[in-house]
């Protein structure tokens, strides 16, 4: 029986985003606009997940989860809160929400693949989308034929990186070509979990282990098992985590919180991260013997800044795309987009690549991509990387990418991650790291 979900945001068009999203993966959704009408929905007809906002007039997601979770045989409900709201997201998974997911939505694929966890369902490898890298970089095409050849292999890979250069996208690929391919593939941000939870959402709880903790919850190690595990930005991962990491990866089983009961799993780790990890062991930030543990198998994805020729590939394949999925037809770009595209230094890789793209999609008028439909963001052709005679360190052109796009979205931090293809986690680390106020 298809699972109905309901959708519940005072916000017409993030509400109307999800229940498209949802709709497109075969759910059946329906959708209020508060939770006092999402108690009256659901008084007259079940369903099998709520998905909430946070911030609402009257009241809120917190107190629609704890009137829902008091009720007999209720719904999964999932919280979506702005990053400032993480507090109270952890509050309402306290009071017995199953997760919650960041706003604005990090991806269409990282919201199915939440609900279809919430809901026991399989993950899959069709929930990446677009499956297949576009390069003629000789250094990429080295990386993914190595990646094949591990893929043949149960070895842990671990994938570097600047932040959207594919390094989830390189994972999937490992895993279609495993032979664990028909099994689940789940992919965790590591970057997006709190600290206090993130020992729950990777290696589950029992029903009781602490304060909401009403149900026992399966973690993402177990939802894995016979398929691969990707865990996305391990570097952000807590000390205390860290060490439970390594135990799992030696003994290949997990103990819930609450649990003194070894539960086997089987899985293949893949491990990506846009940190320099032996920079950060060195740093006494990661654990030097999990580093070795993940260090098995190293993959390293070349920036789009330093594959020459490869916008030129990508730019017309992420165009038919976007456009389908809009439903916008097919436009081009003008030689002088074209030149404006192939001057920036693309801090945000293909991610930004993609941003940039639906933008100019949605805001140009004729069938063609104008030179003035781009946002005021490119180098002018030619531009010099370096300052005088010295050059330019990656941290400082990384700072500089920070705070162009600070600038852009008028200090707007959230807006600003989206733009450079990060978390705004990794964005808060880098403003502490570079003191940017």
């Amino acid at each position: 029986m298809t699972p109905t979900i309901l959708v519940v945001d005072d916000d017409p068009a993030f509400r109307e985003l999800v229940v498209e999203i949802l709709v497109s993966a075969g759910y059946l959704v329906r959708q209020v606009g508060s939770a006092e009408e999402a108690l009256v929905e659901l008084a007259t007809e079940p369903v099998r997940l709520v998905l909430t906002d946070q911030q609402m007039p009257g009241l809120d997601g917190l107190e629609l989860t704890r009137r829902i979770r008091a009720g007999s045989n209720p719904p999964a409900v999932v919280l979506m809160t702005a990053f400032g709201t993480i507090p109270q997201a952890v509050e309402a998974v306290r009071l017995g929400a199953a997760d919650y997911i960041t706003k604005p939505l990090e991806s269409p694929a990282a919201l199915r693949q939440l609900v279809r966890q919430v809901l026991g369902e399989a993950t899959t490898i069709d929930e990446g989308g677009a499956d297949e890298f576009l390069t003629r970089d000789p250094d990429t095409l080295a990386t993914l034929a190595l990646a094949d050849r591990a893929a043949a292999t149960d070895a842990t890979v671990l994938i570097t990186g600047a932040s959207g250069t594919g390094k989830e996208l390189l994972a999937r690929r490992i895993h279609r070509g495993s032979r664990r391919s028909d099994r689940p593939f789940v992919a965790v941000n590591c970057a997006a979990i709190p600290d206090n939870l993130a020992e729950s959402e990777l290696f589950g709880h029992e029903k009781g282990a602490f304060t909401g903790a009403d149900s026992r919850r399966v973690g993402r190690f177990e939802q894995a098992d016979g398929g691969t595990l990707l865990l996305d930005e391990v570097g952000e991962l807590p000390e205390a985590v860290q060490a439970k990491l390594l135990r799992v990866l030696e003994e290949r089983k997990v103990e819930r919180v609450g649990s003194s009961v070894a539960v086997p799993v089987d899985i293949r780790l893949v491990a990506a991260t846009n940190r320099d990890l032996e920079t950060e062991v060195k740093a006494g930030r990661f654990r030097e013997d999990l580093f070795y543990r993940l260090n098995v198998m190293r993959l390293e994805l070349t920036p789009l800044r330093d594959r020459p020729g490869d916008l030129e590939l990508l730019a017309p394949e992420l165009l038919e795309a976007l456009s389908q999925r809009l439903g916008v037809p097919a436009k081009k770009l003008s030689p002088d987009a074209r030149r404006r595209l192939e001057a920036h230094q693309w801090p945000g890789n293909v991610r930004e690549l993609r941003n940039v793209l639906e933008r100019a999609l949605i805001v140009s008028a004729g069938d063609v991509i104008a030179s003035a439909d781009l946002p005021e963001f490119a180098e002018p052709a030619g531009a010099p990387v370096q300052s005088g005679s010295v050059p330019i360190s990656l941290a400082e052109r990384e700072r500089r990418a920070i705070l162009e796009a600070l600038e852009q979205t008028g200090g707007h931090r959230e807006q600003a991650a989206k733009l450079l293809g990060v978390s705004v986690r990794t964005l808060y680390s880098r403003l502490k790291e570079y003191d940017i106020r």
